[in-house]
């Protein structure tokens, strides 16, 4: 259980890199807006929604949780009478093999080591538990990929978003809703910067600076925005909380093969930054 705790800590340097670098991928819009929807965030709620089928905007507010409610419903459910989910998905797919192919090259991708790590990360998904994860529940219910480099990055979706449905449940527990989740998260300085997280989720800076306020009467941020020491412990108990409620696909795979599956993905993940997956400009230095 130690190497299970321990990866579930280091899991975005290592793995979700892999997966979230489609988000900013110009391949993901460019496959999406082909398949009927229109460019910008449609793509993203439609795209990452897309496997829980035609939800209303409540459900994709609920399970994605610290976008603004008011932003989503702009695009769900208008985005189901532009392209059904089932075509969203194969989109999504496609997107993800071309983006894969630019960053990473075809001859890593036909690699031993991608086949290696689809196998391993596909056997890790099997001690996910599937209760109370809405998102991960969705994802779950899709067919494989045959591709291993495909297989490798719906793997790492499933431990992504079975993490990040284990990671809402410690913020209800903890008091923080989306925004105070927000807030807190950018101000450990390992998160999106401040304006790139307004601007992406949707939150006018009246309703940050509301939520800011709200956060320092509680005495969890000081008068600069940035944690306090009830802060800073109040976060540190959501991840412990978070990763706790994720080492069942890690306990299940084993220490050594988790070990090895950390070998093999962390040179991709080092390789698709250093190829340019990420804007420079979005995160801050300590992610």
């Amino acid at each position: 259980m130690g190497e299970a705790s321990r990866v579930t800590g280091r899991f975005r340097g290592t793995f979700d890199v892999l997966h979230s670098l489609t988000y900013f991928a110009p391949e993901t819009e460019a496959a999406l807006t082909d398949a009927g929807l229109r460019p910008g965030r449609m793509c993203y709620f439609a795209g990452r929604a897309a496997p829980m089928g035609a939800v209303g905007p409540g459900v994709v507010a609920a399970t994605f949780y610290n976008f603004n409610p008011e932003l989503v419903a702009r695009y769900i459910p208008r985005a189901w009478t532009l392209a059904t989910p089932d075509r969203i998905i194969e989109a999504r797919y496609e997107a993800v093999d071309a983006t894969l192919t630019r960053l990473l090259g075809k001859d890593v991708l036909d690699s031993e080591e991608v086949v290696e790590a689809a196998a391993l990360a596909r056997e890790a998904t099997a001690g996910c538990e599937v209760g109370g994860r809405t998102l991960f529940a969705g994802h779950a219910d899709l067919d494989w990929p045959s591709e291993p480099h495909l297989a490798l990055w719906h793997a790492i979706t499933l431990l992504r978003e079975h993490r990040g449905d284990g990671h809402i449940a410690a913020l209800l527990l903890n008091g923080l809703d989306g925004l105070s989740a927000l807030v807190t998260h950018t101000a450990t300085g390992k998160g999106f910067l401040p304006a790139a997280a307004k601007l992406s989720r949707g939150w006018s800076d009246e309703q940050w600076d509301g939520a800011a306020a709200t956060l320092r009467e509680k005495g969890l941020l000081d008068a600069e925005g940035g944690l306090t020491e009830a802060g800073t412990t109040l976060r540190e108990r959501i991840e412990a909380a978070t990763n706790e409620s994720s080492t069942g696909p890690w306990a299940h795979l084993g220490e050594e093969k988790t070990r090895r599956l950390h070998e093999l993905c962390g040179p991709l993940s080092r390789r698709a930054v250093e190829a340019g997956a990420f804007p420079a400009n979005v995160f801050s230095p300590g992610r």
